[in-house]
């Protein structure tokens, strides 16, 4: 069975790709991801606010007794409740690609375009076979309106662009007025791939502390929908790849996205939850529902139904959600009956 496929020009074995998460943070575990399948790794994201607050430590240690910006450093997290500081991740990039033979993705989670760009460059010189951007940022700024925020995480991506020459993803929200508009100008501004689709930690409410604190749910399978939508428009409407996230948990999960369009199938929380050797497992169960249905390749199945290939391209519009509706109704008069 010939799992290849291609992602932001990389020729990987398999589209099954772990995706960034503590799991990938562990040389062990990135060496037994590979033994396990994987088509590529994407490390754990450095964040910008580390980047940030190792800035802001330089600056004191070189202006100390200078006390006018000391209360800046609050605003922080304190250093020991990062994973990793920026040297650290870069030396997980150089020892990552040293360890296997599969590319070495690298991840930097971000709101903005300011004071961390460099570092972009640093970890492609680490030697990160491509970059994803995991731009993450919640709008509260009451005045901005859907085009000031689309036009900033537009800049991220050209600014990073501007520093390196590998590849760039970009890991967005499903969360604007037109998505479909904003995957065609990241794609116009030369993203060689979309990821889709970031999932935000809301937080939640302590009552017995009465504070908010973070609280992570790992995913779902009914969390492939969304993705599955957006991956059926886009395939062929742009020149970006296309990954897509959330809720893959079998290796059928992985065949409908594929069926999709897309290029590639990330996985985590199934693998937080069964372990880095379950990939073997969907892997297996891609493999035994393509020989039961007569496929040779992924190639051979990537699209057949995007939207562009579906027989009823509607069926990922509106006439899909009356659809829904309509069979929803009559499962409730048989259930009556």
């Amino acid at each position: 069975m010939n799992l290849s496929t291609t992602y932001l020009g990389l020729n990987l074995r398999s589209p099954l790709v772990p995706s960034a998460s503590p799991l990938t943070g562990n040389l062990d575990n990135i060496r037994k991801l590979e033994d396990a399948g994987a088509g590529a790794i994407v490390l754990p994201s450095l964040f910008e606010e580390q980047v940030r607050l190792e800035q802001y430590i330089l600056d004191h240690d070189l202006t100390q007794g200078a006390d006018s910006y000391a209360e800046a450093l609050s605003y922080f997290p304190g250093w020991p409740e990062f994973r990793m500081a920026p040297d650290t991740y870069l030396e997980l990039v150089a020892k990552a690609k040293a360890a296997v033979k599969i590319p070495v993705i690298a991840s930097f989670n971000c709101s903005s375009d300011s004071g961390w760009t460099a570092y972009a460059r640093k970890m492609q010189d680490a030697g990160a076979d491509a970059l994803e951007l995991n731009i993450y940022t919640v709008p509260t700024n009451f005045d901005n309106s859907s085009n000031d925020i689309e036009q900033g995480e537009l800049a991220i991506l050209k600014a990073v662009k501007s520093v390196v020459s590998v590849p760039v993803a970009v890991k967005l929200s499903p969360f604007f007025t037109n998505f479909a508009r904003t995957a065609r100008q990241f794609d116009e501004s030369k993203a060689d791939g979309l990821v889709l689709f970031n999932r935000f930690y809301q937080p939640d409410i302590d009552l017995e502390n009465m504070e908010v604190t973070p609280h992570i749910l790992l995913s779902t399978p009914m969390a492939m929908r969304l993705p599955l939508t957006w991956v059926a428009i886009l395939f062929r409407n742009i020149k970006a790849s296309l990954a897509a996230t959330s809720g893959i948990h079998r290796g059928t999960d992985a065949i409908k996205m594929l069926m999709a369009g897309a290029d590639v199938t990330m996985l985590c929380s199934i693998l937080l939850r069964r372990g880095v050797e379950h990939l073997r497992v969907i892997e297996s169960e891609m493999v035994s529902w393509m020989e039961d249905h007569e496929y040779n390749s992924v190639q051979q199945l990537k699209g057949c139904l995007s939207r562009k290939n579906c027989p009823d391209p509607a069926a990922f519009e509106r006439a899909l959600y009356v659809q829904a509706l309509s069979n929803y109704a009559d499962l409730e008069d048989s259930l009556k009956r």
